[in-house]
């Protein structure tokens, strides 16, 4: 018996020992800094938007059809009646909730580029506006982070205007991700959605498109700018009707977020890209950027990269229901002016040489 209760003693002891001696290495382990703690705070927020995007309504959609074939059916009918009912909110100013664009995980998004604002002409309260986005690069990264959420400062910036960003209206029919893009003011870019924002719904709206589109990102790589505008001439026709004011804004350093494999104009990948563009409204782009454990994997997650959007000065435009082409044409053309001078004076002051040139296509 002696024997045991001695042996338990030991063993007892040494457990005690190899406790404290543990305790004894993580306390001398150093612990993360605050500088460790924001950048992975700011990794981790870039990441859910990331996976947001790609990610949300087809795993939705999915998970619906997968609860079709269980006891959990009624789930799935009771949502299904529900995008019945819902189904026009998108095209009727949607349903924004404030409180979301005030999230703090955006303010980690916008510090990991980091995304500036700035202005450069103030936008009267009294009027509607249609904001030119450029460049659309990979994912809009810059018109996401200062026209919908509040990290950048906008409603600051612009008191009184309500800004809001169009995309595909297929987005909008996928499960729960149409409830995600609502609740923090994406709308359609439609002509039924964009004119309820302008006629509708008072003054004060700001309603901002990237207008390359698609097409645009096909041809997003560092160093190079190229803009898909000159034959896009629908949002002016729409800022006439409604006698909204243009306002030409563009994000310096959004190409240089990923990598992209550029196909040249008129080779057969090119051709497979624009035509799938065509039918499915998005363009199948094939990047890269970084990974999750180090800037020098490769991954998903942007680079690192400052993105400064400087909001322009706005093109006064008429209201005129049925405008003729050469009155569209007109003012087509001094948006693309107001454009390029808006380029031309901040390309110095953000990451361009004074010898970059804007390509419009």
């Amino acid at each position: 018996m002696k024997t045991i209760i001695a042996a338990c003693s030991q063993n007892l002891s040494g457990s005690r020992a190899s406790i404290q001696a543990a305790l004894r290495t993580l306390l001398a382990a150093p612990w993360p800094s605050q500088r460790d703690v924001r950048s992975w705070l700011q990794l981790l927020s870039v990441l859910q938007w990331v996976l947001s995007f790609l990610l949300l309504g087809a795993v939705s959609l999915l998970l619906l059809v997968y609860l079709v074939f269980t006891s959990f059916w009624p789930i799935s009918a009771l949502y299904l009646a529900w995008i019945i009912f819902d189904w026009d909110t998108p095209e009727k100013g949607g349903r924004m909730l404030p409180c979301l664009r005030r999230w703090s995980v955006w303010r980690h998004f916008r510090d990991y580029f980091p995304v500036k604002l700035v202005k450069t002409h103030d936008l009267s309260p009294s009027h509607n506006y249609i904001i030119g986005s450029h460049p659309h690069g990979i994912l809009c990264v810059g018109a996401f982070c200062n026209f919908i959420t509040g990290s950048t400062g906008f409603g600051e910036m612009f008191p009184g205007i309500r800004p809001f960003l169009t995309t595909l209206a297929g987005n909008f029919r996928l499960p729960v991700f149409r409830e995600y893009l609502m609740s923090g003011g994406l709308c359609p870019v439609t002509r039924r959605a964009i004119g309820y924002l302008l006629s509708k719904n008072g003054t004060g709206n700001a309603v901002a498109i990237v207008i390359g589109g698609a097409a645009e990102s096909l041809s997003c790589r560092p160093g190079v700018t190229t803009l898909i505008l000159k034959n896009r001439k629908g949002f002016v026709r729409m800022a006439l009707q409604h006698g909204a004011y243009l306002v030409p804004s563009f994000s310096f350093g959004e190409n240089d977020l990923f990598r992209q494999v550029v196909f040249e104009e008129g080779t057969w990948m090119r051709s497979i890209q624009q035509r799938f563009q065509k039918m499915m409204g998005f363009a199948p782009c094939f990047f890269y950027g970084r990974g999750l454990t180090s800037v020098q994997s490769w991954g998903f997650l942007p680079f690192a990269r400052p993105i400064t959007t400087v909001v322009g000065e706005p093109v006064t435009v008429p209201k005129i229901e049925d405008p003729s082409c050469e009155t569209v044409d007109m003012y087509h053309e001094m948006y693309v002016r107001s454009l390029l001078k808006l380029f031309n004076e901040n390309k110095t002051k953000y990451g361009l040489s004074e010898t970059d040139e804007l390509r419009i296509l």
